[in-house]
């Protein structure tokens, strides 16, 4: 299911939400080359995405994992490693994966940066990233393997959603040709399902790494932390800002 869209409209342009977006497609386009040079992006991502192991230092120096033909990530102990689990929420791996994220950002975001203000948003999205990104670590703390994308601060905002707005409408899409509206507490809270029932069996094995490429364990921790941090960064009412159902 896509979500389109929801019945909740401000009369503040959500600039900080655009901005995030551009900023995103930015990195997308011009440091990632959009994908279209292999090369490029496998760099990008095995030297600016998050590796648990390299924040550790639980696995070994010069371990290589391979990530294509020809193409491996090696662990090493750079000093840009600190600052990946920022870097990487502005990374990610594909065309799908990036358009998905912008998705759910652009339809969500817009009603929790109108609660919060502009500034109040970004801190409470790279929080959600920050505390996404350590729920990974800690549950794939000899990890190899690099994580990239804005998913773990988007499940903040989803969190944060949830608490503001559980009664909005939101227009969902199902491939390939039905249109409907559902709550938003519905919508979120199946999400959020999703994310446990596919990293529950990670941790009965033992096993957390990512499941199918998606580190659900990261959404699962930026979604508490913005259902928890909401209370403290949205206000009671927005200066300037009205709702309205449509």
């Amino acid at each position: 299911m896509i979500p389109l869209g929801d019945d909740v409209r401000s009369v503040r342009l959500p600039t900080m939400t655009y901005l995030l977006l551009a900023l995103t497609w930015g990195v997308w386009l011009l440091v990632q080359q959009a994908g279209f040079n292999p090369q490029a992006l496998a760099a990008t991502v095995c030297n600016l995405g998050l590796v648990p192991g390299e924040i550790t230092h639980r696995v070994p120096l010069g371990y290589a994992v391979p990530i294509g033909p020809g193409m491996a990530c090696v662990v090493d102990d750079n000093a840009i490693n600190r600052l990946t689990p920022l870097i990487s929420i502005f990374l990610h791996g594909g065309w799908g994966h990036i358009i998905g994220n912008s998705i759910y950002l652009l339809v969500f975001g817009k009603g929790v940066e109108s609660r919060m203000g502009s500034m109040r948003f970004l801190v409470f999205y790279l929080i959600c990233g920050l505390v996404a990104a350590a729920t990974h670590i800690a549950i794939n703390p000899t990890s190899a393997i690099p994580t990239v994308g804005a998913s773990g601060a988007i499940s903040g905002v989803l969190g944060g959603y949830l608490l503001l707005f559980p009664r909005a409408r939101i227009r969902m899409y199902f491939p390939p040709i039905f249109f409907f509206s559902i709550p938003a507490v519905l919508v979120l809270l199946f999400w959020f399902g999703e994310q446990l029932l596919a990293g529950l069996p990670q941790l009965s094995n033992m096993n957390a790494e990512v499941t199918g490429g998606v580190a659900v364990w990261a959404h699962v921790g930026g979604f508490l932390a913005g259902v928890v941090l909401v209370r403290w960064f949205a206000k009671p009412t927005a200066p300037g800002s009205s709702y309205v159902r449509v």
